[in-house]
């Protein structure tokens, strides 16, 4: 490899850190996992090279634990440092703590992130390159409410009142009439204070029935930005991905193509390396950016399903130095879908930690299993509920769906609570098969 890549530490756990081992061996690269206490048999840490326990089971004192990371990093003597997605992966002190240190952060550079990771500066900046972005207040909100008043009824109502440094469905607020829009303010600030430490905020026009629908982009140190397709990411569960897939039905080449070709000239307007991915609402055929996400994906899957790239590998080759150049033209064959499968009560959503005193995991032809999961394995209550992701793959989107729902009802996890029951239910709701879902649609189901 170039610049040297001979050994990635990654700074995470789970399934991704498990997805990230496997591109590094076929890529010829050592791997250094980290690990807290509670996960000391955790899959991750046995399959990688070398690793290193960084601290006790809560995050805190572990995968967000900065210096631990670094230091961990040091006396292994790796060259890189992957992030994953979760935890510091989005975090621009982190990756600019990694590039002061001396290792190459897999990611967009520290600037890029802060950049992106701002969402009022994103749009700003999303707006200058051209991508289609939601009617709203354009800054920050003043403290002058009379001005707020003002610019809420100018903008009209509903409206959405966001956290600036919000994410994953925090610091988020839906406002129906100009009564409520001043006391909303204030309890979403205080809000955003206490999780991101961070109370600025702005407001934006509240689609009512959107879809949600993200570009998957690639691009290099050598000006090749590329457009991978679409996900549809509609079916969520208070701001969290259920069910994705690619491509998005209803999306026309021509609007693929469009869309596609303006993230591309974005990232290269704000000098984007690495793979990340444009977050959109769409309604009424028409695309408003929301988010950058700086990092890859948990559904990076279905965009390797249906483009035959391995996104993590091509990651670690950006930041490698190589180009990106062979990979095109991209060309997109059949539909991909992936289900997350959460360690929690299909009912109540209630987190189910425990041991997996059976498992199996099914197969057959475009049957994808991306998991940590072993017989026997302890799952942990400190962290993420996602335990594994099922992906099926198809000609067309029924084939997919059908394999989706043959895989589900192979697979068994026992000894504890997961959402297979409530997945299986989607697969078969007449609105998901018509792919009629906007990001409301399983909230009103359930």
């Amino acid at each position: 490899m170039q610049q040297g890549i001979g050994k990635i530490l990654i700074a995470n756990r789970g399934e991704i850190a498990v997805r990230i081992i496997r591109a590094c061996r076929q890529l010829g690269i050592a791997t250094v996992s980290v690990y807290s206490s509670a996960d000391k048999e955790a899959l991750h840490v046995s399959l990688a090279d070398e690793s290193v326990c960084i601290g006790g089971p809560q995050a805190s004192d572990s995968y967000l634990n900065i210096q631990a990371i670094i230091t961990a990093a040091d006396i292994t003597q790796a060259d890189a440092i992957h992030p994953g997605y979760g935890f510091l992966a989005e975090n621009s002190d982190f990756a600019e703590q990694v590039e002061q240190s001396g290792f190459i952060f897999i990611g967009p550079s520290s600037q890029v992130i802060r950049l992106m990771g701002d969402k009022v500066s994103a749009i700003e900046a999303m707006k200058q390159a051209g991508v289609p972005t939601v009617p709203g207040s354009d800054g920050l909100l003043s403290q002058d409410e009379q001005a707020n008043l003002d610019l809420a009824q100018q903008l009209g109502y509903p409206l959405m009142i966001k956290a600036t440094a919000g994410g994953g469905g925090k610091g988020m607020r839906v406002v129906e009439q100009a009564s409520e829009l001043i006391d909303a303010i204030k309890l979403t600030r205080s809000e955003a204070k206490a999780a991101f430490g961070n109370d600025g905020l702005y407001l934006e026009k509240y689609l009512t029935r959107p879809r949600h629908i993200e570009i998957q982009v690639l691009c290099d140190h050598h000006g090749h930005a590329i457009s991978l397709g679409e996900r549809d990411c509609s079916l969520q569960r208070s701001q969290q991905k259920v069910i994705e897939e690619a491509p998005a039905p209803q999306i026309s080449a021509e609007q693929r193509q469009q869309i596609g070709q303006q993230c591309s000239q974005a990232c290269l307007a704000i000098g984007y390396q690495g793979v990340g991915t444009f977050e959109f609402l769409y309604q009424n055929g028409e695309f408003y950016f929301m988010e950058m996400n700086t990092r890859i994906q948990v559904e990076h899957t279905v965009t390797e399903m249906v483009s035959g790239i391995d996104l993590v590998a091509e990651q670690i080759r950006v930041a490698s130095g190589q180009s990106i150049a062979h990979l095109t033209p991209v060309k997109l064959h059949g539909h991909a879908i992936e289900c997350r499968i959460n360690a929690e009560n299909p009912l109540t959503f209630t987190p189910s930690p425990g041991k997996i005193t059976q498992l199996r995991v099914p197969g057959g032809l475009g049957v994808r299993w991306d998991s940590h999961l072993y017989q026997g394995y302890l799952v942990p209550p400190y962290y993420d509920a996602m335990i594994a992701k099922l992906i099926t793959w198809g000609d067309n989107r029924d084939v997919a769906i059908e394999r989706m729902n043959s895989a589900l009802a192979e697979l068994a996890i026992v000894g504890i609570d997961t959402n297979i029951p409530l997945l299986q239910r989607l697969l078969k709701d007449e609105g998901v098969i018509a792919g009629a879902m906007t990001i409301h649609y399983l909230e009103q189901q359930l």
